[in-house]
This record gives structure tokens, sequence and C-alpha cells, in this order.
């Protein structure tokens, strides 16, 4: 029987299944730091309010311990910056899905980290399905042509810098969301509403430095209210599934977002999928059954 705190983080990954294709259709219409700045602002701001009007949440907060609310802190933000840039950065849409399902890499890093900061032991199946995953990825970035080492560098070498934030997001994610564990513990209080207002203002900064402008239209709005209201729950819930749920079922089942992101950006962004790029979700979905099974519960 699922516990309700492991639901929570399940239903958090089919809300981010949205979030790379609303992420780059705002972006295109107002820039990236902009869309970022919109979205966790609104979001931050909407977080804020739901602790003042809850008595005694505040106090909770001061009450957190130091490494999380400053690690994690710093990793929500370094994630949400290097995400946002890198679906920006973006030479087009089909390489928005690509990069989108390289950040889709920490799941497989949750795994792997686990082992290290959570003390978790895992079986030889880690092994097969860590490679399958990267398989996958090693797929989508051939970008349907040549099944080769050539054309998966080359495709790198075409956006270097949107691919490395890319990682950079999955790296900073999969850490972040093993030490909210270490850090934070079960406790009835996280941190994300700060976190949220915190990444909020950091690209309201960035954003004014670069004098990004754009047209608010009443697309962007309800794009922006809409991701932001997801992005809201979809943190929180995670958080409760880190600090109280099964991490390692979570974790798991969150290798289905990059199928279910890739559906989603192909019908939102209007792109036409190529067979490596289902091939490259199904391997990573792949790789996600066989390190859950390797999980010595």
């Amino acid at each position: 029987m699922i516990d309700r705190n492991t639901l929570l983080g399940l239903f958090a990954i089919l809300l981010w299944s949205s979030t790379v294709a609303l992420v780059r259709s705002i972006s295109e219409q107002i820039g990236p730091l902009a869309a970022g700045a919109a979205v966790y602002m609104t979001g931050g701001l909407l977080s804020t309010f739901s602790l003042l009007i809850k008595k005694g949440d505040i106090g909770k907060v001061r009450d957190l311990p130091r490494a999380y609310l400053f690690g994690c802190g710093s990793l929500f933000v370094l994630y949400t910056i290097s995400l946002f840039l890198a679906l920006g950065l973006a030479a087009n849409r089909h390489q928005t899905v690509e990069i989108g399902l390289i950040n889709y890499l920490w799941p497989t890093l949750t795994i792997l980290f686990s082992l290290l900061i959570l003390s978790k032991k895992a079986s030889f199946g880690l092994i097969p399905g860590t490679l399958l995953a990267l398989f996958g990825i090693f797929l989508v970035l051939t970008q349907g042509s040549s099944i080769s080492w050539r054309s998966f560098t080359e495709n790198l070498l075409s956006n270097p810098i949107a691919y490395g934030l890319g990682l950079t997001a999955a790296v900073s994610w999969a850490l972040y969301s093993n030490l909210t564990r270490r850090w934070a513990g079960p406790g009835e209080m996280g941190g994300v509403p700060l976190f949220i207002l915190t990444t909020g203002i950091t690209l309201s900064v960035a954003c004014l430095l670069r004098s990004e402008r754009g047209s608010y239209d009443a697309r962007v709005i309800a794009e922006v209210i809409f991701l932001s209201l997801a992005t809201v729950s979809a943190y929180i819930f995670w958080d409760i599934a880190m600090r109280k749920g099964n991490i390692v079922l979570v974790a798991s089942c969150s290798y289905l977002t990059p199928l279910l992101s890739t559906a989603v950006s192909c019908i939102y962004l209007r792109i036409t999928p190529g067979a490596s790029l289902w091939l490259g979700s199904l391997f990573i979905v792949a790789g996600s059954f066989l390190s859950w099974r390797s999980i010595v519960r």
C-alpha cells in the first residue's frame, strides 16, 4: 500500500511533465530570465502568503536546520536558473525537448547519489538500469541520424552551453533531493516556499540587469499563472515525499517523467518526434524499473 506522502511525490511528477513545454513557450515570448522571474515571483508570493495565513508556520521555517536552508536552498536556485536558461537558449523547439531529457537524468542521478549520501544499498541490477537510462539519452541526442558517437558529439557541440546547463540542472536537483532527506529529516515543515521566493528574487534581479523585455499578452499571463501554481504544488509535494515518503519508489517512478514530458511538449509545442526520441524515452523508463528493483529494501 502506497502511503499519502509517497503519492504526493508521484503527483508532483505529473505536474512537472508540463514544465518543459510551458517554459519554452513563455521564454520565446519574454525571454528565459523574465520567464523564470515571472513564474517564481508569482509562485513565491503565493507560497509565502500561504505561510502567513497558517499560524505558526513562519516560526517552523526559522527552526529548520541551517545546512538544509542554505545548502538545499542554493541547489534549488541553481537548478531553476540552469533549467530556464537551458530551455531558453535551445536553438529550436526540437532541441528544447532534447535538453529537457538531459535534465531528466536527475532520477538516475538521485538513485546513484542515494548510495553515497543516504547509504542505500544496491544489487548488480543498478548497473544495467543506469546504462539503459544513459543509452536512452544517447539515442535522443543523435537527433535521429546515424547512431554513433560522432553524431552525438556533433549535436552537443552545436550548443554546448544549453546542453551543459541542462546537465547542471540534473545534477543539482539530484543532490537537492537526497540532501533534503539527509539535512531536513521527516519534519512537518520544509523550506520550499522560501526557496521559491528566493529563486524569484534572484531571477528578477538577473532579468533587470539584462534588461529582458517581452510582450505580456493574455496567453503569457495564463501560462505564467498555470505554471506558477503547478510549480509551487509540485515542489511542495516533492519536498514532502523526499522527507517522509518512499524516496526510492518516487525517484524510480520519476523516470516516467521524460516520456510524459516528451508527449506533452510535442503536443503543446507542435513538434513531430522522431523514432529515436520515443525509443530514448522508453529506454529511460526501462532503466527506471531496473534501478528501482536493484535497491535493497
